[in-house]
Formats: structure tokens, sequence, C-alpha cells
């Protein structure tokens, strides 16, 4: 995980409180999930709408505006459940800024999912995340971009785990995290199966099969 948080732009602000209970009325929220917003969701904050006519970049079909949403926890952190509810609800893009009371200090950290909009259904990636910060820390600008596209790709692209490629789409580097989360899975298994298999041929072959995935999993990032 990366350490890092934008300085969202002024003329962006929307400043919203939204009412919880909102997001059951869209979509099938199950009774678990909606528990989770009562027990994890202290108040949630529309912060930022990055559009068009706020800082005049313009959008597309697949990113039509990109939306901030500050999320304060009521103890030390929100599910991704509760995440994933906020994001089916609304058909952009959405950075959340999770925060919480440590006590003395306020922290915050970054998540996002990779959404995909436009036709068809949306979906969503695993949920990425940056470390834990202290609220008061120094805010990277927005990075350079030439549309909403292209800067919710670069908005993410510290939070994944591989580095976009040049001329690839969002499906394409989605496609690849999906790849890299599998090729991880099936090294920690491998890994497992080494630590405890007893015969020697068989290591070998277990070893040999280890770094075929561990070299696979370099060329996918």
């Amino acid at each position: 995980m990366t350490n890092l948080l934008y300085r969202w732009p002024a003329a962006a602000k929307f400043g919203k409180r939204v009412p919880k209970d909102k997001f059951y009325e869209h979509g099938s929220v199950p009774a678990s999930v909606r528990e989770r917003f009562v027990s994890d969701v202290q108040r949630l904050i529309w912060a930022y709408k990055l559009a068009e006519v706020t800082i005049n970049l313009p959008g597309s079909e697949a990113v039509p505006e990109i939306q901030v949403f500050r999320v304060d926890a009521k103890e030390h952190d929100v599910s991704n459940a509760v995440l994933t509810a906020i994001d089916k609800a609304i058909p952009s893009p959405i950075i959340f800024e999770i925060t919480r009371d440590d006590g003395r200090d306020r922290s915050v950290r970054m998540v996002a999912a990779q959404k995909q909009v436009g036709s068809g259904a949306q979906r969503l990636s695993a949920y990425y995340s940056t470390t834990w910060q202290q609220a008061d820390v120094e805010r990277r600008p927005l990075p350079t971009a030439i549309n909403l596209a292209a800067l919710y790709a670069a908005l993410l692209d510290p939070l994944l785990p591989v580095t976009a490629r040049a001329g690839e789409d969002g499906s394409e580097v989605a496609a690849r995290v999906q790849a890299v989360r599998a090729l991880e899975r099936e090294i920690a298994s491998l890994e497992r199966k080494l630590r405890t298999e007893p015969q020697l041929n068989r290591k070998i072959d277990l070893r040999r099969t280890l770094q075929n995935k561990q070299s696979e999993l370099e060329q996918q990032r």
C-alpha cells in the first residue's frame, strides 16, 4: 500500500451530507450491509464532484464524472461492503476517503475500486487502499490529464497492484489486476505445499512450478 492523499480542487467542492438510508433505496441492499452502515458509518459527505463544469476536463461515457466521498468511521474502519453499496448506487466512479478518530489525532486513508461504467452492467474490481495517514498530511496535486478518463486512471494508478501500460484502457488494466490476484493465490498455495512436501522429487517439481508462476506474476505487473 502506498502513502498518498490528493489535494482536491476548491472549484470542485460539493460538501453535501448524504443520509445513510439513501443508499438503501438503490437496488437490493442486504440486511447485513444495512447493519454495517449503522455500525461503521458516522456520517457520509459527498465532498467533491470532478466534472467538466468544475475542473474543465471533458468526460466520456466511461467516466462522465468522478465523485469524492468522505466517510467518517464510527470506530476503526468502514467495511468494503458499505463502500460497494455506495459505489453501486452512484453511476460514476468514486474515490473514497475514510477518516477515523484515533483519540488525539485523526487519520485518513484513500480507497477505491476500479469501476467500469457505460454500456452494459456496472463492474467493480476489488478495493485498493493507501495506508492510514495523519489527516493533516501534505496532499499531492491532482495528476495532469487531458480528460476525466485519463484523470481517473492516474488517480487509481498508485493504488493498483499493477503499473498501467501505454495504450491500455480500464478493462485491460482490470483484467491484469485479476490475473495478478489469481497468480498471488496460486503462489501462496504452492509455497504452503512446498513447506510441507516430504518427497524430494515432488519438492523439485513444486519449486519449478513456483518459479514459473513468480515469473508470470512479474510479467503481469
